[in-house]
């Protein structure tokens, strides 16, 4: 199988999901364990059903190859996320701890089924290092941007640059915001996602103002995301190729200036299975290989 992803905007040739059915599993275990995930209020599971389908509809249509984590134990309630235990870069997979600490087993699962796909393990996170996939943001092919948060610390940081020396030559170290403190999820991801190779959408108030300069001295364009929509994850968005991108329903103002911006915008219903537990677009992916 092909495999690299040192983008996050190349168009996608393989994906990797994990449908509620094996994540979620039920409404009774939904019940059991939300609150320990830290949810905003406990998933309609039958409505869960309904946005997943509206969203891999959506994915279907434009990645030729997607691929299916199936139920694991090591797994709980935010393995539906598949983005953040893992990167995937052209000389294999590169696998976190994570920081939060239910889901620490389950990039050994994710690390078993890929490898059953033929895509080798390139290197793996160890503790007191942690790292997850939503601090890890392509730049370009050769420059990777990574949030330094309660998340992802500076051991990770440091075991990151070691595996990945020979594929990266330059590292932009963004220092992340308490925000709404540390048992919230605010990844570097969670306040910039690319749309195209110069379009960013960006929630500037929780973003460096050296990062941001950065962006800018690099040509790229930001598109401002209100409050209210970033509360709505309306800075979660995955670009399926250049210019074409996902994003949950809800967020008027940021889909209208992205379609004003010649932005092809493709919406999904969201509340129950991306919002509930912060995981919007890009969460729910993990993008194999993008050309």
């Amino acid at each position: 199988m092909n495999y690299g992803c040192q983008s996050m905007t190349g168009k996608i040739q393989t994906i990797l999901l994990k449908r509620p059915e094996q994540a979620f599993i039920s409404q009774e275990n939904l019940n059991r364990t939300w609150e320990e995930f830290c949810y905003f209020g406990c998933p309609d599971y039958q409505q869960v059903l309904k946005e997943y389908d509206a969203f891999e509809q959506i994915i279907r249509d434009h990645v030729p190859n997607v691929l299916y984590l199936p139920r694991d134990e090591r797994g709980g309630l935010d393995s539906i996320y598949t983005h953040d235990p893992l990167k995937i870069t052209k000389k294999g997979a590169v696998y976190f701890p994570m920081g939060k600490a239910l889901r620490s087993r389950e990039s050994y699962a994710t690390e078993e089924y890929l490898k059953s796909q033929g895509i080798p393990t390139l290197g793996r996170i160890t503790a007191p290092g942690k790292m997850e996939g939503g601090d890890v943001l392509w730049l370009d092919e050769k420059t990777v941007a990574i949030g330094r948060g309660y998340r992802t610390n500076d051991e990770g940081i440091r075991q990151f640059k070691e595996i990945t020396k020979d594929v990266i030559d330059e590292y932009v170290i963004v220092p992340m915001p308490h925000g709404d403190g540390e048992d919230c999820c605010l990844h570097l991801m969670s306040i910039i996602s690319l749309v195209d190779t110069d379009k960013a959408v960006v929630y500037s108030r929780y973003m460096p103002v050296v990062f941001r300069e950065y962006l800018l001295s690099r040509g790229m364009t930001l598109i401002e995301c209100s409050d209210r929509e970033y509360d709505y994850l309306g800075t979660n968005l995955l670009a399926l190729e250049p210019g074409v991108c996902v994003l949950i329903d809800g967020c008027p103002e940021i889909e209208g200036k992205l379609r004003q911006a010649g932005v092809t915008v493709h919406t999904y219903p969201g509340k129950e299975l991306s919002y509930r537990g912060t995981g919007g677009p890009t969460c729910l992916t993990c993008p194999v290989e993008r050309t």
